[in-house]
């Protein structure tokens, strides 16, 4: 689920579903499946999981584009920061001090400046008139220079987030997906571009490409989710 969830097992906050605030999840699923172990996780953390499995790689950064900004980060095979101690909120790391308000109530923050909706206001403003998706796709292909300097807003700040996260757990691989990269392939060279601009003496960008799996990535995170459980590989 796209919230956080508590150690206690309660919704602690869920920015575009406040109703769900509070809501006992661990009771609830307990009361539903009594006989069975139960876990849940972030649907940026799973979808990281089930891009780890596909891509062979163990220690990975997923980030997912869409109407937000989710992601997840993969170490040694198993979701971090785990299960129980709330999600990897890529979304609302700050990359802009005193910047565009997020939903979230603060400043700044990567989904504020990145994902979807925020890409298409800011190619809005530099165009004169309204940009859809669409619009955007179709002046990237054409090369039309408001739409290339909106894109790159996005994905520098894309960029200063995954430095801040390879400085501070060195992954191997960053992979980019959710629906709205999905359409626009200029996303993950133009982050990787960033990336190696901000790279420090002595260290080597990391490799960016665009994620596998599509819309399935949460489905199939949860299913490798509950083989961990199983096999008692998370608590």
């Amino acid at each position: 689920m796209p919230g956080t969830v508590g150690a206690d097992g309660r919704v602690a906050t869920w920015p575009s579903r406040p109703e769900w605030t509070g809501v006992d999840l661990k009771t609830a699923l307990h009361s539903l499946f009594p006989e069975a172990a139960v876990a849940w996780a972030d649907d940026g953390d799973l979808g990281a999981l089930a891009e780890s499995r596909a891509s062979g790689c163990e220690n990975l950064l997923y980030i997912g584009i869409g109407t937000g900004i989710g992601g997840g980060l993969v170490l040694g095979g198993v979701p971090c920061p785990g299960l129980g101690r709330g999600s990897f909120e890529i979304g609302h790391v700050i990359v802009e001090m005193g910047g565009v308000r997020c939903v979230c109530g603060r400043r700044g923050c990567l989904q504020a400046l990145a994902s979807g909706p925020a890409t298409l206001r800011r190619a809005s403003l530099l165009r004169g008139a309204d940009v859809t998706y669409y619009r955007l796709q179709r002046a990237l292909r054409n090369g039309e220079p408001w739409a290339a300097d909106a894109l790159e807003g996005s994905t520098r700040a894309l960029a200063a987030a995954v430095t801040g996260v390879q400085e501070l757990v060195h992954p191997d691989r960053v992979l980019i997906g959710g629906g709205f990269a999905a359409g626009i392939p200029e996303i993950v060279p133009s982050v990787s571009g960033f990336l190696a601009d901000l790279v420090r003496q002595g260290q080597a960008p990391l490799p960016v490409e665009p994620a596998a799996l599509g819309g399935l990535s949460s489905l199939r995170g949860a299913v490798a989710l509950a083989g961990l459980v199983a096999a008692g590989e998370v608590p």
